[in-house]
């Protein structure tokens, strides 16, 4: 008999443990941390400590995720080990994990599954299929859907694991349909042993779309997105005041977030870039333009576009004349206020930290989407 009560999670490319927190506030025991990339694993540790939470059972694995499926390393014996601990006691096992995706994503490097990141995909993939959990999550961008090329990867991916006896279920999903001020779009899968549903009397041959309850935790539709007045476009005025317009969910604002996590007093308030040419040009742009790839001013009553960091796409401040900080970019993710980043991170990985995080909010929707 299976304790589906608490699933135990194994984590892979854990990053700074978004996605993980939103499972554990969820009611799972994370009992296993796989993250290689040392500034996440580090905000990781610091983070949890902060927010008073214990190590994982099993702890972590600051290892490169192929270890575990070459049998001649410590890694993959220690993943055995923890399994073959979880299994005995009667956990129900769950792999959550979102392989970095520059390699998929349309603007970024597009290199697909031959690509250093994408290949780390087919890796993920062949440790469930070695490993056997009863269920995995899989998260990454929908460039996986929209390339030809891409798509044929993905799908073969999907035809090992169901070869392994899993069936499964995709959505795309956009992290504003569960409450959170941001607009991304993210692939979800979800696959379940084959075997738990006989248990139940579930016939496999028909789509498990039919029982498994996306729409449960999505607190917007589409049509209802599209129908919210939300504001397009005011002049910048630094420090300026603005009325919040009737219709629009406060939820969905960035500055709900801002003062949800009063960002003027978080620890990370004073992080953020500053241009050596000076502000003269952060006082140029239109509060709520974001129309360019770079120097997108976000408008304080609308959601922020997607909370990427990197590849010179810079976001600007509501009405003040600057980057945003890093104690903005964690309320525009949905972190709870006392989620911090270590006060020694570099700039540049701290905002790379956030910006590959799943939006928790959105992680934990995901999480209780699963558990129900």
């Amino acid at each position: 008999m299976y304790n589906i009560t608490r699933p135990t999670i194994f984590s892979f490319f854990s990053g700074a443990g978004f996605l993980d927190l939103g499972f554990e506030k969820s009611g799972y025991n994370v009992a296993f941390v796989n993250e290689f990339h040392k500034p996440f694993m580090e905000t990781y540790k610091y983070s949890r400590e902060h927010m008073h939470l214990p190590e994982p059972e099993f702890g972590y694995a600051p290892n490169d995720v192929s270890e575990f499926i070459d049998p001649s390393t410590d890694s993959n014996l220690k993943l055995n080990t923890c399994m073959t601990q979880a299994r005995e006691r009667g956990d129900f096992i769950g792999f959550i994990g979102g392989p970095p995706c520059p390699d998929f994503s349309v603007g970024g490097k597009n290199r697909g599954s031959d690509g250093e990141n994408g290949k780390l995909t087919a890796t993920y993939v062949k440790v469930i299929c070695q490993q056997h959990p009863d269920f995995f999550l899989f998260e990454n961008v929908k460039g996986l859907w929209r390339t030809k090329k891409h798509r044929a990867f993905y799908e073969n991916m999907k035809e090992k694991l169901s070869a392994n006896g899993y069936v499964m279920d995709e959505r795309l999903i956009d992290a504003i349909e569960y409450g959170v001020a941001q607009q991304r779009e993210r692939i979800i899968l979800f696959g379940i042993k084959k075997e738990h549903l006989k248990m139940i009397g579930y016939d496999i041959n028909t789509p498990l779309s039919e029982i498994f309850p996306w729409e449960s935790h999505i607190k917007y539709s589409k049509s209802e997105l599209l129908a919210i007045p939300f504001p397009t476009v005011d002049p910048f005025k630094e420090g300026g005041q603005l009325l919040k317009p009737l219709g629009v969910p406060e939820e969905l604002t960035v500055q709900y977030w801002f003062d949800k996590n009063k960002i003027d007093e978080h620890d990370n308030k004073d992080m953020y870039f500053t241009p050596r040419a000076g502000r003269a040009k952060f006082e140029v742009i239109d509060e709520g333009d974001d129309s360019k790839k770079s120097y997108k001013r976000l408008h304080r009553w609308r959601y922020s576009p997607t909370a990427a960091y990197g590849n010179n796409e810079v976001h600007l401040h509501p009405y003040h004349a600057r980057r945003l900080s890093v104690a903005e970019a964690l309320a525009i993710q949905s972190l709870p206020i006392d989620y911090v980043l270590p006060p020694k991170i570099t700039l540049s990985n701290a905002f790379k930290t956030v910006g590959n995080g799943v939006p928790y909010v959105a992680a934990k929707a995901i999480a209780e989407t699963i558990l129900d």
